[in-house]
Protein backbone atom coordinates (compact mmCIF):
# COMPACT_ATOMS: atom_id res chain seq x y z
CA UNK A 1 0.00 0.00 0.00
CA UNK A 2 1.20 3.75 -0.30
CA UNK A 3 3.46 4.52 2.65
CA UNK A 4 2.05 7.55 4.11
CA UNK A 5 -1.70 7.94 3.34
CA UNK A 6 -4.69 5.89 1.69
CA UNK A 7 -5.17 7.58 -1.29
CA UNK A 8 -1.90 7.67 -3.32
CA UNK A 9 -0.57 11.21 -4.46
CA UNK A 10 0.70 11.31 -7.81
CA UNK A 11 2.42 14.18 -8.91
CA UNK A 12 3.18 15.23 -12.62
CA UNK A 13 5.60 17.77 -14.14
CA UNK A 14 5.36 18.85 -17.62
CA UNK A 15 1.50 18.54 -17.18
CA UNK A 16 0.63 20.38 -20.09
CA UNK A 17 3.08 18.86 -23.02
CA UNK A 18 2.33 15.44 -24.71
CA UNK A 19 2.80 13.17 -22.24
CA UNK A 20 1.99 15.34 -19.11
CA UNK A 21 -1.50 15.71 -20.32
CA UNK A 22 -2.23 11.88 -21.44
CA UNK A 23 -0.60 11.17 -17.36
CA UNK A 24 -3.40 13.43 -16.12
CA UNK A 25 -5.27 10.93 -17.47
CA UNK A 26 -3.71 7.58 -17.18
CA UNK A 27 -3.22 8.71 -13.01
CA UNK A 28 -6.40 9.91 -12.42
CA UNK A 29 -7.73 6.48 -11.20
CA UNK A 30 -4.43 5.53 -9.25
CA UNK A 31 -5.17 8.50 -6.52
CA UNK A 32 -4.70 12.31 -6.26
CA UNK A 33 -3.11 13.53 -9.34
CA UNK A 34 -1.03 17.06 -8.46
CA UNK A 35 -0.86 18.09 -11.96
CA UNK A 36 2.17 20.72 -12.58
CA UNK A 37 3.00 22.87 -15.67
CA UNK A 38 5.88 25.75 -16.14
CA UNK A 39 3.22 28.36 -14.41
CA UNK A 40 3.51 26.58 -11.15
CA UNK A 41 6.87 24.45 -10.81
CA UNK A 42 9.65 26.63 -12.84
CA UNK A 43 12.79 23.91 -13.93
CA UNK A 44 15.13 26.79 -14.08
CA UNK A 45 14.25 27.47 -10.56
CA UNK A 46 15.43 24.14 -8.31
CA UNK A 47 14.82 26.08 -4.91
CA UNK A 48 10.61 26.07 -6.18
CA UNK A 49 11.28 22.93 -7.46
CA UNK A 50 11.84 21.90 -3.43
CA UNK A 51 9.33 23.93 -2.09
CA UNK A 52 6.61 22.30 -4.17
CA UNK A 53 7.44 18.98 -4.21
CA UNK A 54 7.59 19.25 -0.53
CA UNK A 55 4.37 21.34 -0.20
CA UNK A 56 2.52 17.99 -1.34
CA UNK A 57 5.08 15.08 -0.33
CA UNK A 58 3.85 12.54 -3.05
CA UNK A 59 4.10 9.14 -3.32
CA UNK A 60 5.50 8.83 -6.49
CA UNK A 61 6.82 11.67 -9.09
CA UNK A 62 6.30 11.25 -12.33
CA UNK A 63 8.71 13.82 -14.41
CA UNK A 64 7.12 14.93 -18.02
CA UNK A 65 8.99 18.51 -17.59
CA UNK A 66 11.38 18.25 -20.50
CA UNK A 67 14.14 20.88 -22.44
CA UNK A 68 12.72 19.47 -26.25
CA UNK A 69 13.81 21.77 -28.75
CA UNK A 70 16.39 19.76 -30.17
CA UNK A 71 17.67 22.10 -32.67
CA UNK A 72 17.34 25.30 -30.53
CA UNK A 73 19.54 23.24 -27.80
CA UNK A 74 22.62 23.59 -29.57
CA UNK A 75 22.37 27.42 -29.14
CA UNK A 76 21.27 27.43 -25.45
CA UNK A 77 22.89 24.37 -23.71
CA UNK A 78 22.52 25.99 -20.28
CA UNK A 79 18.94 26.76 -20.28
CA UNK A 80 18.93 22.57 -21.90
CA UNK A 81 20.89 21.54 -18.99
CA UNK A 82 19.52 23.37 -16.39
CA UNK A 83 16.16 21.94 -17.35
CA UNK A 84 16.84 18.72 -18.42
CA UNK A 85 19.64 17.14 -15.55
CA UNK A 86 19.90 19.57 -13.37
CA UNK A 87 16.03 20.41 -12.23
CA UNK A 88 16.40 16.23 -12.41
CA UNK A 89 19.03 15.92 -10.04
CA UNK A 90 17.24 18.14 -7.31
CA UNK A 91 13.98 15.44 -7.93
CA UNK A 92 15.97 12.95 -7.36
CA UNK A 93 16.63 14.54 -3.75
CA UNK A 94 13.88 15.34 -3.12
CA UNK A 95 12.44 11.63 -4.12
CA UNK A 96 15.38 10.14 -1.90
CA UNK A 97 14.57 12.69 1.10
CA UNK A 98 10.68 11.68 0.59
CA UNK A 99 10.51 8.06 0.10
CA UNK A 100 9.01 8.52 -3.23
CA UNK A 101 9.15 6.60 -6.22
CA UNK A 102 10.59 8.55 -9.45
CA UNK A 103 9.30 8.07 -12.75
CA UNK A 104 11.48 10.21 -15.84
CA UNK A 105 11.38 9.74 -19.66
CA UNK A 106 14.61 9.82 -21.41
CA UNK A 107 15.52 9.39 -24.84
CA UNK A 108 17.06 7.76 -28.13
CA UNK A 109 19.28 10.44 -28.51
CA UNK A 110 21.69 9.35 -25.46
CA UNK A 111 22.89 6.80 -28.83
CA UNK A 112 24.34 8.08 -31.95
CA UNK A 113 22.70 5.71 -33.81
CA UNK A 114 25.12 3.66 -35.45
CA UNK A 115 23.79 0.58 -34.61
CA UNK A 116 22.51 -1.67 -37.23
CA UNK A 117 19.68 -3.69 -34.70
CA UNK A 118 17.78 -1.94 -31.76
CA UNK A 119 19.15 -0.63 -29.11
CA UNK A 120 19.45 -2.70 -25.70
CA UNK A 121 19.45 -0.95 -22.55
CA UNK A 122 23.12 -1.84 -21.95
CA UNK A 123 24.83 -0.31 -25.00
CA UNK A 124 27.21 2.57 -24.94
CA UNK A 125 25.54 5.86 -25.36
CA UNK A 126 27.05 8.70 -26.95
CA UNK A 127 24.92 11.22 -27.65
CA UNK A 128 25.70 13.55 -30.50
CA UNK A 129 23.28 16.57 -29.70
CA UNK A 130 23.07 18.96 -26.30
CA UNK A 131 19.55 17.23 -26.00
CA UNK A 132 20.69 13.90 -25.76
CA UNK A 133 23.32 14.89 -23.75
CA UNK A 134 21.59 17.07 -21.62
CA UNK A 135 19.02 14.50 -21.39
CA UNK A 136 21.87 11.35 -20.39
CA UNK A 137 23.14 14.04 -17.57
CA UNK A 138 19.68 13.01 -16.01
CA UNK A 139 20.11 9.50 -16.05
CA UNK A 140 23.50 9.68 -14.41
CA UNK A 141 21.82 12.44 -11.68
CA UNK A 142 19.47 9.65 -11.07
CA UNK A 143 21.17 6.76 -10.62
CA UNK A 144 24.03 8.69 -8.72
CA UNK A 145 21.00 9.73 -6.08
CA UNK A 146 20.73 5.45 -5.48
CA UNK A 147 17.09 5.84 -5.49
CA UNK A 148 14.48 3.52 -6.52
CA UNK A 149 13.23 5.00 -9.98
CA UNK A 150 11.85 4.07 -13.64
CA UNK A 151 13.62 5.91 -16.46
CA UNK A 152 11.87 5.14 -19.47
CA UNK A 153 13.72 5.68 -22.72
CA UNK A 154 11.31 6.31 -25.89
CA UNK A 155 11.48 7.97 -29.22
CA UNK A 156 9.40 9.75 -32.24
CA UNK A 157 6.55 10.82 -29.47
CA UNK A 158 3.64 12.52 -30.42
CA UNK A 159 0.35 13.00 -28.72
CA UNK A 160 -3.01 14.66 -29.76
CA UNK A 161 -2.48 17.43 -27.52
CA UNK A 162 0.38 19.75 -28.45
CA UNK A 163 2.60 19.68 -31.71
CA UNK A 164 4.62 16.90 -33.30
CA UNK A 165 5.16 15.40 -36.33
CA UNK A 166 1.61 14.32 -37.62
CA UNK A 167 0.10 17.44 -37.35
CA UNK A 168 2.77 19.28 -38.92
CA UNK A 169 2.52 16.64 -41.56
CA UNK A 170 -1.43 17.60 -42.00
CA UNK A 171 -0.61 20.99 -41.94
CA UNK A 172 1.83 21.56 -44.73
CA UNK A 173 -0.01 18.62 -46.77
CA UNK A 174 -2.87 21.28 -46.79
CA UNK A 175 -0.58 24.05 -47.78
CA UNK A 176 1.87 22.69 -50.31
CA UNK A 177 1.44 20.33 -53.47
CA UNK A 178 4.34 17.92 -52.26
CA UNK A 179 6.56 17.26 -49.17
CA UNK A 180 10.21 16.38 -48.99
CA UNK A 181 10.83 14.08 -46.06
CA UNK A 182 13.83 12.30 -44.64
CA UNK A 183 14.16 8.78 -45.25
CA UNK A 184 17.01 7.43 -44.05
CA UNK A 185 16.41 7.62 -40.00
CA UNK A 186 14.32 4.61 -38.56
CA UNK A 187 12.79 4.54 -35.41
CA UNK A 188 9.03 4.08 -34.06
CA UNK A 189 6.31 6.70 -33.79
CA UNK A 190 5.12 6.29 -30.16
CA UNK A 191 2.34 7.61 -28.68
CA UNK A 192 1.95 9.87 -26.09
CA UNK A 193 -0.98 8.26 -24.53
CA UNK A 194 0.62 4.57 -25.07
CA UNK A 195 3.59 6.02 -22.92
CA UNK A 196 1.09 7.11 -20.26
CA UNK A 197 -0.44 4.16 -19.82
CA UNK A 198 2.11 2.04 -19.77
CA UNK A 199 3.25 3.93 -16.99
CA UNK A 200 0.53 4.05 -14.74
CA UNK A 201 0.14 -0.08 -15.31
CA UNK A 202 3.66 -0.25 -14.07
CA UNK A 203 2.84 2.09 -11.11
CA UNK A 204 0.07 0.53 -10.08
CA UNK A 205 0.88 -2.89 -10.33
CA UNK A 206 4.82 -2.80 -9.44
CA UNK A 207 4.65 0.44 -7.01
CA UNK A 208 1.61 1.36 -4.64
CA UNK A 209 0.26 -2.53 -4.71
CA UNK A 210 3.00 -4.35 -5.27
CA UNK A 211 5.95 -5.51 -3.52
CA UNK A 212 7.99 -2.83 -3.33
CA UNK A 213 11.30 -4.04 -2.14
CA UNK A 214 11.30 -5.95 -5.35
CA UNK A 215 10.52 -3.15 -7.35
CA UNK A 216 12.56 -3.88 -11.21
CA UNK A 217 14.01 -0.15 -10.64
CA UNK A 218 16.20 0.88 -13.72
CA UNK A 219 16.24 1.84 -17.35
CA UNK A 220 13.80 0.79 -19.86
CA UNK A 221 12.87 1.29 -23.47
CA UNK A 222 9.65 1.72 -24.51
CA UNK A 223 8.07 2.27 -28.07
CA UNK A 224 5.74 1.10 -30.26
CA UNK A 225 6.21 -2.42 -32.07
CA UNK A 226 7.76 -2.01 -35.31
CA UNK A 227 9.74 0.33 -37.40
CA UNK A 228 9.25 3.33 -40.33
CA UNK A 229 10.94 6.19 -41.71
CA UNK A 230 9.53 9.69 -41.48
CA UNK A 231 9.07 9.29 -44.87
CA UNK A 232 6.67 6.48 -44.53
CA UNK A 233 5.62 7.57 -41.10
CA UNK A 234 4.38 10.92 -43.52
CA UNK A 235 2.87 8.63 -46.02
CA UNK A 236 1.05 7.07 -43.29
CA UNK A 237 -0.42 10.17 -42.34
CA UNK A 238 -1.53 11.21 -45.63
CA UNK A 239 -3.05 8.25 -45.82
CA UNK A 240 -5.20 7.74 -43.06
CA UNK A 241 -6.04 11.37 -43.78
CA UNK A 242 -7.74 10.13 -47.27
CA UNK A 243 -10.11 7.58 -45.69
CA UNK A 244 -11.30 10.09 -43.24
CA UNK A 245 -11.92 12.14 -46.41
CA UNK A 246 -9.79 15.01 -45.43
CA UNK A 247 -8.93 17.40 -48.47
CA UNK A 248 -5.21 17.87 -49.05
CA UNK A 249 -3.36 19.52 -51.73
CA UNK A 250 -0.57 16.73 -51.39
CA UNK A 251 -1.79 13.20 -50.93
CA UNK A 252 1.39 10.14 -49.77
CA UNK A 253 2.38 9.69 -53.36
CA UNK A 254 3.33 13.49 -53.31
CA UNK A 255 5.95 12.96 -50.75
CA UNK A 256 9.76 12.70 -51.83
CA UNK A 257 12.05 11.11 -49.97
CA UNK A 258 15.63 12.92 -49.00
CA UNK A 259 18.35 12.21 -47.00
CA UNK A 260 18.71 13.79 -43.24
CA UNK A 261 22.32 15.51 -45.01
CA UNK A 262 19.61 17.19 -47.36
CA UNK A 263 17.22 18.66 -44.26
CA UNK A 264 20.30 19.94 -42.54
CA UNK A 265 19.24 20.33 -39.14
CA UNK A 266 21.18 22.05 -36.67
CA UNK A 267 21.05 19.38 -34.26
CA UNK A 268 22.08 16.14 -35.28
CA UNK A 269 19.58 12.71 -34.90
CA UNK A 270 20.46 9.06 -34.66
CA UNK A 271 19.65 7.62 -38.13
CA UNK A 272 18.99 4.76 -36.28
CA UNK A 273 16.06 5.49 -33.25
CA UNK A 274 14.90 1.61 -33.16
CA UNK A 275 14.80 0.88 -29.23
CA UNK A 276 14.56 -3.06 -28.01
CA UNK A 277 11.66 -3.23 -25.23
CA UNK A 278 12.36 -6.80 -24.48
CA UNK A 279 13.11 -5.92 -21.01
CA UNK A 280 10.30 -3.66 -20.15
CA UNK A 281 7.78 -6.52 -21.62
CA UNK A 282 9.14 -9.19 -19.96
CA UNK A 283 9.99 -7.29 -16.47
CA UNK A 284 6.48 -5.98 -16.04
CA UNK A 285 4.29 -8.21 -18.69
CA UNK A 286 3.76 -5.08 -20.98
CA UNK A 287 1.86 -5.69 -24.53
CA UNK A 288 3.02 -2.84 -26.86
CA UNK A 289 1.07 -2.50 -30.37
CA UNK A 290 2.33 -2.17 -33.53
CA UNK A 291 2.83 2.48 -34.27
CA UNK A 292 0.90 2.33 -36.86
CA UNK A 293 -2.46 1.79 -34.56
CA UNK A 294 -1.28 4.74 -32.18
CA UNK A 295 -0.87 6.46 -35.34
CA UNK A 296 -4.22 5.70 -36.05
CA UNK A 297 -5.94 6.55 -33.25
CA UNK A 298 -3.76 10.10 -33.01
CA UNK A 299 -4.96 10.88 -36.17
CA UNK A 300 -8.46 9.70 -35.27
CA UNK A 301 -8.17 12.57 -32.33
CA UNK A 302 -6.62 15.36 -34.42
CA UNK A 303 -9.06 14.79 -36.99
CA UNK A 304 -12.34 14.88 -34.58
CA UNK A 305 -10.77 18.09 -32.71
CA UNK A 306 -10.41 19.63 -36.56
CA UNK A 307 -14.19 18.67 -37.60
CA UNK A 308 -15.18 20.19 -34.20
CA UNK A 309 -13.82 23.44 -34.84
CA UNK A 310 -14.49 23.49 -38.06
Amino acid sequence: MPHSRETPKLLVTGSNGQVGFELKRSLAPLGHVVALDRSTCDFGAPEQIRRVLRQHCPDVIVNAAAYTAVDKAEAEPALAFAINAEAVEVLAEEARAMGSLLVHYSTDYVFDGSKDSPYVESDPVNPRSVYGKSKLAAEAAIAAAGIPALVLRTSWVAGAHGSNFARTTLRLASERDSLRVVADQHGAPTSAALIADVTAQIIARHWLYGNRANFAAGIYHLAAAGETTWHAYAKEVLRHAAVRGIALKAGPDNIDGISAAEYAAAAPRPANSRLNTAKVRQTFGIHLPPWEEGVRHLLDQILAERDSHA
